[in-house]
């Protein structure tokens, strides 16, 4: 539990502190809005490209040496891009530590079903909650550390490799405490398991999870400008984008039990959908007027993150399709998402404004709406891969 606490917590700072800086960050690396459309991009498309690998990389040296991995690769990777002045390696960088992420993002969840004597209920609450909590806590302090620092946004976004070393502590023991048996997933393919695509359960996830992350990584990329936009200070801006993440630890503790004791979740999804269309409503007519009522509407439609989070492991049975459902749903799910920030980005620079840009986002709500109606029903994938081919 430990393990995981510790560890959720550091999967999301290095992406969600790069937005409050990110106007600082492009002075000094003198990077031009494109280029910073693909810095809050970067989260989406690495999340998903190196997602892809997270099973087979299993397969072959374990899910716990796997997990340890990736942690190194997340220290490596936010330490050392906060002392470059390249525009280049500074991304390369960033993609590191977001490879240690995505590879983490898949295999946990697998682990915790591995490990788990209750379906995963309790740990999966713990680990949507620790990622909400990292990604509030980046948002909230990035401003405040670089204001402090003589070394600005550099302090900023360094200190989450420094903290990120304190993840990699309570797993290296566990790499020789697991039995075999355990050490990873089994190079052989379940009968159960056929092609993931043919899963109507599985393919609705995956187009829920990229809708909800799309959304996400947008307001960790541009939340801030939007708000800075309409006047606000930095520190004030990535306030309220803590704000909006932290309600995100709420629905990280509630989900994963009602979703472990609700016949049917339509009546969530369907309101999620709804405060997201209103978080941006309000936005777009009175961004400064209210701007923490927009923050919470927008935090609360977030319940939808450890909602799809906690049905990985509750709509399968086997860790062995936990596995393969996490690597299907996430990695592809966070690709479509990728496109979200870049678009953003276009948008904005080609027309200085957020009217079309918010519309869509609106329009992103409705759709997370009707889609979380198909995945609320309570069935599991397995059933549904039955004598279906093998993939």
């Amino acid at each position: 539990m430990l393990a995981i606490i510790i560890l959720s917590v550091n999967l999301r700072p290095g992406a969600s502190s790069l937005g409050p800086v990110l106007e600082e960050l492009r002075s000094a690396l003198g990077m031009g809005g494109a280029t910073a459309g693909v810095v809050t991009a970067l989260p989406g498309l690495c999340f998903g490209a190196f997602g892809l690998l997270a099973v087979g990389l299993a397969r072959r040296i374990g899910l716990t040496a796997g997990i340890v991995l990736s942690i190194v690769a997340l220290i490596l990777g936010l330490s050392l891009r906060v002392l470059t002045g390249s525009v280049g390696l500074f991304l390369v960088l960033t993609a590191l530590a977001l490879a240690g992420m995505a590879v983490c993002n898949v295999l946990v969840p697998a682990w915790i079903k591995l490990h788990s004597r209750d379906g995963g209920v309790l740990l999966m609450t713990f680990y949507g909650a620790g990622l909400t909590l990292g990604g509030a806590l980046g948002s909230l302090l990035a401003a405040p550390i670089g204001d402090a620092s003589s070394y600005g946004w550099r302090a900023a976004l360094g200190v989450w490799g420094v903290v990120a070393l304190i993840a990699l502590l309570p797993w290296v023991p566990m790499l020789g405490g697991e039995r075999r048996s355990r050490r990873g997933l089994s190079r052989a393919r379940p009968t159960q398991v056929g092609r993931l695509v043919a899963s109507p359960t599985a393919v609705a996830l995956m187009l829920l999870f990229g809708i909800q992350s799309m959304n996400a990584y947008v307001q960790f990329g541009w939340l801030p400008q939007i708000y800075r936009d309409a006047g606000l200070s930095a520190v004030h801006a990535g306030a309220l984008v803590a704000l909006l993440t932290s309600l995100g630890i709420v629905g990280g503790l509630v989900m994963p039990t009602v979703i472990d004791r609700s016949d049917n979740l339509g009546p969530w999804l369907v309101t999620m959908g709804a405060l997201s269309v209103s978080g941006y409503l309000g936005l777009l007519l009175a961004p400064a007027t209210l701007p923490w009522l927009w923050a919470v509407l927008l935090g609360l439609a977030g319940f939808a993150f450890p909602t799809t989070i906690a049905l990985i492991t509750a709509r399968t049975r086997d860790a062995q399709v936990t596995a393969r459902l996490s690597g299907f749903v996430q990695p592809v799910g966070y690709i479509m998402a990728a496109i979200g920030p870049m678009v953003v980005g276009m948008i904005y620079g080609a027309t200085g404004g957020w009217t079309i840009v918010l519309s869509l986002l609106m329009a992103s709500g409705v759709a997370l709406a009707l889609i979380g109606l198909r995945v609320a029903r309570p069935v599991f994938v397995d059933d549904e891969l039955v004598d279906r081919p093998q993939s």
